[in-house]
């Protein structure tokens, strides 16, 4: 039987019009899992959890308009101007690029659900993105894999294991696999494992895209995975707990044990990372750009590895790759940005004068060092 979201019940939590709510009942009844996305490739409605919370954040904005002077009186009188007020609001208050992004989406697919397709833009219509400090880099900044961040992966899984085998299983599982905290709650490995040296990867995925990754030399990893099968569902999910109940314990333990950003300095979708940019290095030879070691990758071994990093990932854009792998321009902005003009000077005079031995001792490209010298030249 298909779970459906208790619209009525979700709208109670909310302080608005009787009379507006009811409009709104109607609204989010017909239109309330339809997907709003031009890379979803999956034809499944949205699910219960996404529904909802999409639904919360505009029944909040509503909130928010009416709580500034705006009464509203349906939700089908809705305008440009509330929107660009919205957008104004949230950057005052400091909410992120991404959570703003977010909403925005959101009443794009709210305002064709009430005829107005055009109705909504995107945030640089209503603020400068730069100033406000919404330009949203796409390419990693930080390298949040566990070997990047010196954890002993070996060790912490040991360790954890040792009171909670089932979440240790769960963390090998999205090392060998590059598997995402959901999918490996709902792979059933019985059942996923192919007979082409391949594991099908279908629920719990991101935008309903199924994928295969190869299991190469992880065989074992999957055989303990079947250890652990509940034996209803065929998940990893342990009999006796509901998917909810489950992530609430898993996080639970990972806090124990200091896998955290506060704690370790690391979560367990750095394992994701690992396994995403070993997959690079074993593809080009080469680590990947976010490791910061210099060498680059020929552009077309450099392509033909996006390609299957995305693949193995579960994306559909290839600059999604970045993300887990950073760009090799991303990485030059960043270390040229982090040398002082003063430091730059200095290479310079350590280098008799020449611009690229002195770009070489700093470890950037010579047009980067001509960047931060005209540093000096913009200040005057």
């Amino acid at each position: 039987m298909e779970v459906t979201l208790n619209v009525k019940a979700l709208l109670n939590d909310y302080r608005l019009p009787a009379d507006f709510k009811r409009e709104l009942e109607v609204l989010f009844r017909e239109n309330v899992n339809r997907v709003h996305s031009r890379t979803r490739l999956s034809s499944k409605s949205l699910s219960v959890k996404t529904q909802g919370y999409r639904l919360q954040k505009l029944c909040r904005s509503f909130e928010e308009l009416r709580e500034n002077g705006f009464a509203l009186q349906s939700p089908w009188s809705l305008k440009e101007k509330h929107i660009r007020f919205l957008v104004n609001l949230w950057v005052g208050k400091k909410q992120s690029g991404g959570t703003i992004e977010n909403k925005i989406t959101y009443f794009r697919a709210f305002a064709s659900w009430i005829d107005k397709p055009n109705l909504v833009g995107t945030v640089g219509d209503y603020v400068d993105r730069k100033e406000n400090g919404l330009i949203r880099s796409y390419s990693a900044l930080e390298d949040k894999s566990w070997e990047g961040n010196q954890v002993d992966a070996i060790a912490v899984l040991d360790e954890i294991a040792r009171t909670d085998p089932v979440v240790a299983m769960q963390l090998k599982m999205q090392a060998a696999f590059g598997l995402r905290v959901e999918e490996s709650f709902l792979l059933r490995p019985k059942e996923s494992v192919r007979h082409d040296g391949l594991l099908s990867v279908t629920r719990g995925t991101k935008g309903g895209r199924d994928r295969v990754v190869p299991m190469e030399l992880q065989i074992s990893v999957l055989e303990e995975a079947m250890q652990y099968c509940n034996t209803l569902t065929g998940s990893t999910i342990p009999d006796g707990y509901t998917k909810t109940q489950w992530r609430n314990h898993y996080y639970d333990v990972l806090k124990r044990y200091g896998v955290t950003k506060a704690g370790l300095g690391v979560t367990s979708h750095g394992m994701r990372h690992g396994y995403l940019q070993q997959m690079y290095e074993r593809l080009t030879g080469v680590a990947a750009p976010i490791k910061g070691t210099g060498e680059k990758a020929d552009i077309k071994s450099h392509r033909e590895a996006m390609i299957q990093v995305v693949a193995a990932a579960g994306h559909s854009r290839r600059r999604k790759a970045n993300a887990y792998l950073a760009s090799y321009n991303a990485v030059a902005q960043q270390k040229s940005a982090a040398i002082s003009l003063e430091q730059a000077q200095a290479a310079v005079v350590s280098a008799g004068g020449e611009k690229k031995a002195a770009a070489k001792l700093l470890g950037i490209s010579r047009q980067s060092l001509y960047r931060i010298l005209d540093r000096e030249k913009c200040a005057e």
